[in-house]
């Protein structure tokens, strides 16, 4: 068995992929009607309209039992909320399980990744703690269209049996053992799609988003290697392949979330508009924190900070970005 944390879209769809793949899945989630709606439809619209469940996939309002009942436990609650939501949880997880984040971000306040999260918080070996990341937009996924991810465990034996879990005819899964470049690479990527939203909200083309995208992965492997990342790792799926995916994608919350942003509206009314969580929007704070203690500069981060926290216009932020001294590119 397999459990799920989390009925939104990216838990109720990787749930799906992993009973495509030939498991028995559990899906946690608190709303009753959503579980009820699981359980007797196998559908779950308002998160997954494009397909409907497969029958090997069940659904229960008990949390405890979702973690207990599993050897591999799949958390895709929100980032700065799991904490909250897993706290107690580490007495029901099995001896030697593997926890698999789905999560993209720092936690606020203690600037953790989400596996260091899940250790702390889970109590469980830093070898048992999974993270799977890479360009999956949910949407696409659902609706079955080829993709790839990344599988980082430093136990790499333990990583491959995790993508052995999750491989079907459209899900492709490749192994890592670099967790902090994964990790770092699917939390920032959140912020710089957040800056390309703005840019084109304000209605700037496609040399500007070609220039947040690459400078905005400029950003990540700095912040990334200082902290032990290989290099290597920012190259691939889990880095130039889920920023390119985020950044251009009207399916990504993050996205849409700056393009309402660039176009005027504020940060409430864009998370409104956007309709769910955009994890750079949470995340920018604790990344630039992050990014700050380790000596690191992130100019794209600092600015969506300023813009969003600050009171700093969308315009202001683009002439401070271009004010900057000039430097060689590959520093």
């Amino acid at each position: 068995m397999i459990s799920v944390l989390g009925s939104g879209a990216w838990g109720t769809t990787f749930a799906a992929v992993l009973a495509d793949a030939g498991n028995d899945v559990l899906i946690w989630g608190r709303d009753p009607a959503v579980v009820d709606e699981i359980n007797t439809h196998h559908t779950n619209r308002e998160y997954m309209p494009a397909r409907a469940l497969p029958e090997t996939v069940r659904a229960t309002l008990s949390l405890p039992d979702a973690v207990g009942s599993a050897q591999e436990i799949v958390v895709a609650v929100p980032s700065q909320a799991a904490r909250s939501v897993l706290a107690g949880m580490g007495e029901h997880v099995a001896a030697d399980a593997s926890v698999i984040s789905l999560m993209k971000g720092i936690e606020l306040d203690t600037d953790l990744r989400m596996t260091q999260m899940l250790r702390e918080v889970l109590e469980v070996e830093a070898s048992q703690l999974v993270a799977l990341s890479g360009p999956n937009l949910a949407g696409e996924i659902a609706e079955l269209q080829p993709t790839a991810s990344v599988v980082a465990c430093t136990d790499i034996a333990r990583a491959e049996r995790i993508a052995q879990s999750c491989a079907t005819a459209y899900f492709r899964p490749y192994v890592n053992d670099d967790v902090v470049g994964v990790e770092l690479a699917g939390a920032v990527k959140n912020v710089i799609a957040v800056a390309v939203g703005m840019a084109k909200g304000r209605g700037y083309g496609d040399n500007t988003t070609a220039t947040i995208i690459t400078r905005g992965l400029a950003e990540i492997t700095r912040l990334a290697v200082a902290l032990g990342a290989d290099p290597a790792t920012l190259a691939g799926l889990a880095g130039m392949g889920d920023l390119v995916a985020t950044c251009s994608s009207s399916l990504s919350r993050n996205h849409r979330l700056g393009l309402a942003l660039g176009r005027g509206l504020t940060l409430a009314e864009a998370i409104e508009t956007t309709g769910g969580t955009a994890e750079g929007a949470k995340s920018c704070r604790s990344v630039a924190h992050l990014a700050a203690s380790v000596g690191v500069e992130m100019p794209i981060t600092n600015a969506v900070v300023a813009v969003l926290y600050e009171g700093l216009g969308v315009r202001e932020m683009t002439a401070a970005l271009l004010a900057r001294p000039r430097k060689d590119e590959r520093r």
